[in-house]
């Protein structure tokens, strides 16, 4: 992961704390032709609403039958695979780019929206085991927890209940939807398609095994909920990808084994919260099953990165802190025990002798070990370096280069760190992997004079220095609609759980696909403590008795970390368990401040059998900056009122007080605030907060489409496997094969819509529309595109030869179709159809 810099920069207006995440832009002329999802593969949403939303499933069966014949009848040709009714009233198809301009015009068609190629979840392994207590009084007995993910190791000891096999005592549910050998992803040289499923969904990934652990083991590792029932529902092979039509048909199909709680540590970044994965896992929750799922590990990649289907605008959108302790490999220097991680592919580290200690620079190196080092000037030494700018395999390398015996890496932010070495050619010295603590100790040995280390075979339980704090793969929010997102953390930087047999029956893991399932497990302790709470009772509790944690960039200031990186804190298992008070609602998405102060009105509900007064305050937590790919971090509190500075609820009873939110004057436009509603109870006892989130200014003020450092938008040509721009000149297509028109576009924000539309050069008239996406999402970089093609087709119909403009239209997030203002367009030089004449 790339480097986090933390720097304090004095302001009028207010403290800015820099976070650089920015990546440095470059001007070209071409560029290669990257990897796309599948276009061919479309949700088709149709026009009634699904049964969890009052849909009736005679009439949408027949919405779906009509919808088949429309489409025979105008010539539309495609293969069906999945329809739904319960959750998501539609289908899911394979169509040729032609045929889907087609289908989209058919009249029962509400919206199309591509079937996102989902990677397998890829959290971070670590060598060697975490210190992790995952037990409680309740087990979590007599509730259903399913568990959408590459299956659950069905033999493990500890997840089976002592039956192997499927299905067992705890993993009494689940349905294998692809097989061992699917891969969905096109570009992987092991792209399989096809689906072979059979009739146990064990698990040869790892990560579902890791993750059922969390919820539910119970032998050497014990989960959260250790007597919960289990359902597994596999929807990834043994490696690479799943499509998210998929994952749709595993939540219907886990709503009808009847699972009580879901967990799905998957999604795809940058997501809206109207994707159908999303809107999907918002039907679960109406339909009464708690919707729990990570929001994403795209920390470097600035804000408004969270997941589908952790967007979702009723599911738990779930960030992870890191462990507290950690379980390490050893050694020791001037007479203090350190811990230590293997860098994963590492060669091993001793475990006996002594080395001498040298550094390559200080703690305040932003680079150290990037470049080549003095040749012998580390020989026979471990090395001390510093992580940042450069890869853990580069700076090993140099390090090597230069004779040492070993390499040293420590973190330049807080906590441990761990990370992979992997390089060509492979590093022939170990590389181990400290905690800035540790590096911080270190280096000040080798400052004060000569300094060595002993190697120490065996392993120790050590501090974690970001302990407690967000890890900083968690990513950010808000949603794309200005909703929370998170809503809440739990812990998941390394966690030990169960892992396959085959693959060594345990692991310790990072991700916020670790913290989901352990919020999860809290789910189903709570329902096993109280049957009757719904769940959007279950979100309120958590995310009342929530603990913000401070700023992982600086601890020691104190300040609070930001709402949207966090949401309502750090869950509190027994606090939401046993909570007598309640504030609804839990959380307030502010959205743009464009027209003023907002105000809200929350409602308290004493479960006492005596009145409890409560006073009312503001913490405020930091804030960040106008960009979103260079997160900086300010110390700007909104103004936030209320409209009594006390409230008295009566026993078994209900009170309303008014807040009103201002945004922070110092703040600069585009910029995200937040802050906490905290209501502390007179004479002791636990308070309870409402976490908020707002942004600062006009939304439809972000820019859309921008040059990426490309000086996009392009007309493209596609020449030798590169994208070459045409905007100058204008470009002629036969339209045959890959020769057909391409639009490349950066996308620096969410869209609420691009259309596509053809018009004739030489009259300005409109030749038809070429396409229509809804609900796209930003692009993951600051120099990445996205391709959109022309094949010569519009909802017209095969345009004939000759010459055309088109002209792209993007309607902002939040952005209303009739104002102007709230477009971008983009039109392209002369478009030559010069298709062979037969």
């Amino acid at each position: 992961m790339k480097a986090i810099r933390k720097t304090l920069i004095a302001s009028a207006a207010a403290t800015a704390l820099s976070l650089g995440l920015a990546s440095a832009a470059h001007a070209v002329a071409s560029v290669p032709v990257k990897a796309a999802e599948n276009t061919n593969l479309w949700f088709v949403e149709l026009q009634s609403p699904a049964t969890v939303d009052g849909g009736d499933t005679t009439k949408l069966r027949a919405e779906k039958a009509a919808f088949r014949q429309l489409a025979a009848k105008a010539g539309v040709s495609f293969k069906e695979r999945f329809a739904y009714d319960r959750l998501f009233n539609g289908v899911s198809v394979e169509v040729t780019p032609a045929m889907r301009t087609k289908l989209s015009r058919l009249g029962v068609v509400k919206a199309m929206y591509p079937v996102s190629v989902v990677m397998a979840p890829k959290p971070i392994k670590t060598e060697g085991d975490v210190s992790t207590n995952m037990a409680s009084a309740l087990s979590g007995a007599g509730v259903k927890v399913g568990i959408i993910d590459t299956g659950i190791d069905v033999d493990h000891p500890d997840l089976n209940g002592g039956v192997a096999g499927f299905p067992n005592p705890r993993v009494a549910f689940g349905y294998d939807f692809v097989g061992d050998a699917f891969n969905a992803d096109p570009t992987s040289p092991a792209y399989n398609p096809v689906a072979t499923p059979d009739a146990n969904p064990d698990d040869c990934g790892g990560h579902g095994s890791h993750v059922a652990g969390i919820v539910g083991a119970n032998g050497t590792v014990k989960g959260v909920a250790p007597a919960a029932t289990l359902g597994a529902y596999r929807v990834f092979g043994c490696a690479g990808s799943t499509n998210s039509d998929i994952i749709v048909a595993a939540m219907e199909r886990a709503l009808a084994d009847g699972m009580q709680v879901i967990n799905q540590s998957l999604g795809a970044a940058f997501q809206w919260p109207d994707y159908p994965t999303a809107k999907a896992a918002d039907g679960l929750v109406k339909a009464g099953v708690v919707m729990v799922a990570s929001i994403g590990n795209s920390g470097t990649s600035g804000l408004y990165a969270a997941g589908a289907p952790g967007v979702g605008k009723k599911v738990i959108g779930v960030a992870s802190y890191d462990n507290t302790f950690v379980e390490q490999n050893r050694f020791s220097a001037a007479g203090t025990e350190f811990g230590y991680f293997l860098g994963a592919t590492s060669v091993a580290a001793p475990t006996s002798g002594d080395a001498p200690l040298a550094r390559t620079g200080t703690t305040a190196s932003t680079a150290d070990g990037c470049s080549a080092l003095p040749p012998g000037s580390l020989t026979g030494q471990v090395a001390l370096i510093r992580r940042g700018t450069c890869s853990f395999y580069i700076k090993g390398a140099n390090a090597q280069a230069a004779g040492a015996a070993a390499v040293i890496i420590y973190n330049n932010v807080p906590g441990v760190l761990s990370g992979t070495v992997a390089g060509v050619p492979a590093l022939t010295v170990p590389v181990v992997m400290v905690s800035d603590t540790v590096g911080a100790a270190l280096d000040a040995q080798i400052a004060g004079g000569s300094a060595s280390m002993s190697w120490l075979s065996g392993v120790g339980s050590y501090a974690n220095s970001a302990g407690g704090l967000i890890s900083s793969f968690s990513s950010w929010g808000l949603a794309a609609d200005l909703s929370l997102k998170p809503n809440l953390g739990a812990p998941g930087g390394f966690i030990k759980s169960t892992y396959p047999l085959e693959l060594g029956g345990f692991a310790t893991l990072s991700g916020t696909s670790m913290s989901s399932p352990h919020t999860a497990g809290a789910v189903a302790l709570m329902l096993q403590a109280d049957p009757s709470l719904k769940p959007d009772a279950v979100k309120t509790r958590l995310q009342n008795t929530a603990e913000p944690k401070v700023w992982t960039g600086n601890p020691a200031t104190g300040l609070v970390d930001m709402v949207h990186r966090q949401g309502a804190g750090m869950i509190d298992i027994p606090a939401a368990i046993q909570s007598k008070t309640t504030v609804s609602p839990s959380e307030l998405s502010l959205g743009e401040s464009e027209t003023g102060p907002v105000t809200r009105t929350l409602t308290l509900r004493n479960k006492r059998n005596a009145p409890v007064t409560y006073d009312l305050s503001h913490a405020s937590a930091l804030a960040t900056g106008p960009t979103t790919f260079t997160i900086s971090a300010f110390n700007a509190p909104a103004t936030v009122a209320f409209s009594a500075g006390s409230v008295t609820v009566p026993a078994k009873g209900m009170a309303t007080v008014d807040v009103t939110v201002t945004a922070p004057a110092g703040l600069a436009d585009k910029g995200i605030y937040g802050g906490y509603v905290v209501a502390t109870p007179q004479g002791g006892g636990d308070l309870v907060r409402v976490p908020f989130a707002g942004f600062k200014g006009d939304y439809q003020s972000i820019q859309v489409l921008s040059s990426g450092g490309s000086g996009f938008p392009w007309l493209a040509q596609l020449v030798g496997g590169s994208y070459q721009n045409r905007n100058t000149t204008g470009a002629t297509y036969t339209m045959a094969g890959s020769d057909i028109a391409y639009f490349l576009l950066h996308l620096d924000h969410h869209s609420r819509k691009i259309r596509v539309q053809a018009y004739d050069k030489a009259s300005g008239e409109s030749r038809g529309v070429i396409s229509v996406d809804n609900f796209l999402s930003r692009n993951s970089t600051a120099t990445g595109f996205f391709a959109f093609s022309w094949n010569g087709q519009t909802t017209w119909g095969k345009v004939p030869n000759g010459d055309y403009n088109v002209t792209i239209s993007v309607l902002k997030a939040l952005g209303n179709p009739d104002n102007p203002a709230h477009w971008e367009t983009f039109t392209t030089n002369t478009v030559t159809i010069a298709r062979p004449v037969n």
